[in-house]
Formats: structure tokens, sequence, C-alpha cells
């Protein structure tokens, strides 16, 4: 019951117009740096490596699908939160205000489990979102510029890692970036079940996620004690993957913290539509 349960609310999440933003956003988004990049480049490569050429000889091909893929993960990764939460933001409160909820409690099976299925289908879209922008940034930046040496630039200085020694970075990456989404995803679907409107769970998720940011950024010693629990702090943890040595516990601190934001906004959503009146 609970596979049909999913399979109903995915095929929800499939009839919204509003589903398709995300995939088109991306094609659209990665389109243009794609080509912005193929168009000039070189000039923008120049710029960020300026400073080691005295001292460093870069040879090859240094703007390759490997950094295109970086540069891209980099400068979207922060913009799909908001697509995620305008398809998972309306999943439970969408049906409260148009009344469907209670014909969806009518069948037999629990609210818990009704729920879940909610949760996994709203899971499913964000894992789609997800691939996709893996597809467009690493399948088709190898396709126009090739392959070759990521070279990246962090707080240590310059981090260059062999071609070799790249594609199972980028899972890592985009796996934890999954998680990030993920917890957008929980969020909105938790707020959702506060709600029996469809824009205040996607207007609140949105105002929760820079909040949060701000406090993150603000070096603040009042903030040091929340900060690293905070799950925008982990929003960035895919850049860790890129990182040599690779730092294994810091990437398994994110995951955890990612994991325990899910399973307590889960356990939250669970508590409040149990007791949710839907008669009014």
């Amino acid at each position: 019951m609970l596979f049909r349960s999913v399979y109903n609310e995915f095929v929800k999440i499939a009839a919204k117009p509003r589903s398709y933003l995300g995939i088109g956003s991306i094609v659209i988004l990665v389109s243009i740096i794609l080509f912005a990049l193929k168009a000039d480049g070189l000039s923008f490569i120049s710029f960020v490596t300026a400073s080691f050429e005295q001292t460093l000889t870069f040879q090859g091909n240094i703007l390759n699908g490997n950094l295109i893929a970086f540069i891209i993960l980099q400068m979207l990764i922060i913009h799909i939160p908001l697509l995620v939460a305008l398809v998972t933001g309306d999943l439970v409160s969408g049906e409260a205000a148009m009344g469907t909820i209670r014909m969806l409690l009518t069948k037999p099976i629990s609210r818990t489990k009704l729920l879940l299925s909610k949760f996994i289908a709203g899971g499913v879209y964000t894992l789609l979102i997800t691939v996709f922008l893996g597809f467009m940034a690493v399948v088709v930046g190898k396709l126009m510029f090739g392959s070759g040496d990521l070279i990246v630039l962090n707080s240590d200085g310059l981090v260059i890692l062999q071609q070799d020694d790249i594609n199972w970075r980028y899972f890592g990456a985009f796996t934890v970036a999954f998680l990030a989404l993920l917890t957008v995803s929980s969020i909105s679907i938790c707020l959702s079940c506060f709600s029996d409107n469809s824009i205040g769970p996607i207007v609140a998720t949105m105002a929760i996620i820079i909040l949060f940011t701000i406090v993150g950024t603000l070096d603040v010693k009042i903030f040091d004690g929340i900060r690293p629990y905070l799950f925008t702090t982990h929003m960035a943890s895919w850049r860790s993957f890129f990182e040599d040595p690779l730092p294994v516990n810091q990437i398994l601190q994110s995951v955890t913290i990612l994991l325990i934001h899910n399973a307590i906004l889960i356990v939250v959503s669970i508590i409040q539509f149990n007791k949710k009146d839907i008669t009014s």
C-alpha cells in the first residue's frame, strides 16, 4: 500500500507544471554558463590563475569539463533549494487547501504511511533534480570541453587533481549535495504540515535557509555553539571531496548532521500530521 501511495504522490508531482521549472531552469542556466565559458572561458581562467603564474607554469587543457562541472556546481547549488521547495512545499498544504486531504485519508492507509509516501516522493524528485544537474554539469561539460586535470582554488591554496582521480569525487560531491537538498525538501514538507496555504511553506523554507546562512557566516562569538549544527553550514560540504588529502571525518560529520536533521523533521511532521484537523 505504501508503494502505491508513493507512486500516486509522484504522479501528482509530475502533473504539476511547476515540477518542470527545476529541469527547465537547470537547462537554461547551465547552457548560459557553458556557452559563456566556451566563448570567453580562457579570460576567466587567466584572471583566477594570474596570482600563481609568477611561480607556476600551467600546461595542458586547464579549461576542461572537470573544471566546468565544478564551476557549475559552485554557482547553481545555492539556487536549487528554491526549485525543490517550490514542488515539495505544498505536498501537504496544497491538498489541505483543495480539500483533497480528507478524501486521501478515507483510503485504507494510515496518516503516517501517507505522509511518508509524500516524503519519499519528494525525495525522489530531489534526487532526479540532483542527477539531472550532474548530467548537465559533468557529462555535457566534458562533451563540450573535453577532460583533463582539475585545478581547484580553496582556502589552503591551489589543489591539482589528476583526471583519473576525479569521477568518484564528483559522485561523492553530488551525493552530499543531494542530502543537503533532501534536507530542504524535508523542511518544506514539515512546514507544509503546519499550513493550509501552499505559498507559506515555500516562503518560510527559503526564509529559514537565508536566516541560517546569515547566522552561519556572521563572525559573532555567540553563534559559535550552534553554527556546526545548522544544516546550512554543511550545504557546501560537497567541496570537501575536492581537497587533498580527503577530510573524511569532516565529510562524515556533515553527512551525519544532515541525516539527523532529516530524521527530526520527519518525526515532527508525523506528529503534526497525525493530529492535524482535516474537518474544517
